[in-house]
């Protein structure tokens, strides 16, 4: 196994000057790192329906420009409306810490009731906030749910002494009481593993760092072999020689000899996610790999790819060989074609109702048409046999019934989530678009379907409609990885 694992400078350059081309150098950080992973709608305030949550790192806040925001819209029988909203940002009454220019309040969020008190918690990070433990440091809060929504915060500290973008990304699960709910939160340095009891004094149970090999992009939680724990995965920054990251299951437990489960992956990617896709029990590990191939027929694919390796009984072993999902795969809609980044983002939704996970997968660079990356999301369903990629669909603004149009550079899929927000059973698909009306983002809501979410109803929220009103680089819905790829 390779020791370096410095980020590989030509990708990280080719980013930054992309990315300051859009919208201007100004609202760069001074090196870019990625958030990846947006929340799923929680119920805050206990109605009984679930409020979306829109991230909006890239809004400025009292003159303090990219301190960031999170909006939340809450749902209701009818839906969303973008009047019953509460905006939250570091100035916030009940929100730990001040609004600062660059700190990108919303960069990764999660939802998950942390202190089981049947109110949902959003986790929210600021990777580029300086605190006492350095620049860019970082810093994580948690919003904590009740009658009255999200109105208090605790500070989820860092355990390491020095720390570089902690909160890069989150991940939050509540399977039980005690230290079977979790948060994972992804930094450069290395991540950190937070167990309960949680309480809205902001006390929690245990805050351990993997003993290897933490550092990273991404991070998700999941029961891989059934035993009712949760096993963190780690995708770290791009490592010299892959088309990707590392894609590491349990890194403290890599070092540890024979029987240490499950350990180092030799499959490359940017962004994980878990969840049940054959329903057999355990859940599967799903990875987004949208960078070209380093070394053509060696790893990566032509056009970005999807990495998928199922549970078992025995988790994910470390010679296990992932399925592959392309634009070319059979069942798949489009066709691979370079720099289509497919997989750059990525979630894991049951939205057809048939008890299985579907993997949601945006590829932002997509070509649609002759509009160079305007964007596309493909839904690839899940199945107990079969190949995976029968019955796939895709949407883009291009799509009968969905509000816009294609435009070059609004990388339609640069966040994708799911959740049922009108209570119907029927999961809403939340598509956000980071260059949308130069870059202050907007967000698509499409409604859950008898069968598979439809563009028939959809609706456009942007920026100005949840009363963020600056002209450029807002980022309603989150920037995804698009710092990086």
């Amino acid at each position: 196994m390779k020791t370096n694992h410095v980020p590989t400078g030509r990708r990280w350059r080719v980013a930054a000057l992309l990315v300051a081309g859009l919208v201007g150098a100004s609202l760069l950080p001074a090196t870019p790192a990625a958030a990846v992973h947006g929340a799923v709608p929680g119920d805050f305030n206990g109605d009984g329906y679930r409020d979306a949550v829109l991230p909006a790192p890239g809004a400025d806040v009292a003159g303090k420009e990219a301190a960031g925001a999170v909006v939340v819209l809450y749902g209701s029988k009818s839906g969303l409306s973008t009047t019953r909203r509460k905006t939250l940002t570091q100035d916030t009454t009940g929100v730990p810490g001040t609004a600062e220019a660059y700190d990108r309040f919303g960069a990764a969020t999660a939802t998950a009731d942390l202190n089981r008190d049947g109110y949902a918690d959003l986790i929210v990070s600021s990777p580029y906030e300086s605190t006492a433990k350095g620049e860019d440091a970082g810093s994580v809060t948690v919003l904590w749910g009740s009658s009255a929504g999200l109105t208090t915060g605790t500070a989820l500290p860092t355990t390491e002494d020095d720390p570089l973008y902690y909160g890069v990304d989150v991940a939050a699960v509540s399977a039980g009481a005690g230290a079977k709910t979790e948060v994972l939160v992804g930094g450069w340095h290395g991540s950190v593993r937070f167990t309960g009891p949680f309480s809205r004094t902001g006390s929690i149970g245990n805050a351990a760092e993997p003993a290897v090999m933490s550092w990273g992009e991404s991070v998700a939680l999941g029961d891989f072999d059934g035993d009712g724990a949760q096993d963190p995965v780690n995708v770290t920054y791009r490592y010299a020689g892959l088309s990707g990251g590392l894609i590491l299951v349990h890194p403290e437990t890599i070092d540890h000899g024979p029987g240490a489960s499950p350990g180092l992956h030799k499959g490359n990617g940017l962004m994980t996610a878990t969840g049940d896709l054959n329903g057999d029990g355990f859940a599967d590990l799903v990875v987004g790999d949208p960078d070209e191939p380093e070394v053509a027929g060696a790893d990566g694919a032509l056009g970005g790819r999807v990495l998928v390796w199922y549970g078992s009984a025995l988790g994910i072993t470390a010679d296990a060989a992932p399925v592959q999902i392309t634009q070319d795969t059979a069942g798949v809609p489009g066709g691979s074609e370079k720099y289509d980044a497919f997989g750059g983002t990525l979630a894991v939704s049951d939205l057809n109702r048939d008890g299985l996970a579907d993997i949601i997968v945006g590829a932002p660079y997509e070509a649609v048409g002759k509009v160079g990356r305007a964007g596309q999301v493909t839904v690839v369903p899940g199945r107990r046999t079969g190949a995976l990629g029968t019955g796939a669909y895709a949407f883009s603004q291009d799509s009968a019934g969905v509000p816009g149009g294609s435009e070059t550079d609004d990388f339609f899929g640069t966040t994708v989530a799911a959740g049922d927000i009108d209570k119907d059973g029927r999961a809403e698909l939340f598509i956000g678009a980071a260059g949308e009306n130069n870059s202050t983002g907007a967000v698509w809501v499409l409604p859950g379907g008898a069968s598979a979410p439809t563009a028939v109803g959809s609706r456009m929220i942007t920026a100005s409609s949840v009363g963020l009103t600056q002209q450029q680089g807002t980022l309603l819905g989150g920037n995804g990885l698009l710092w990086v790829i």
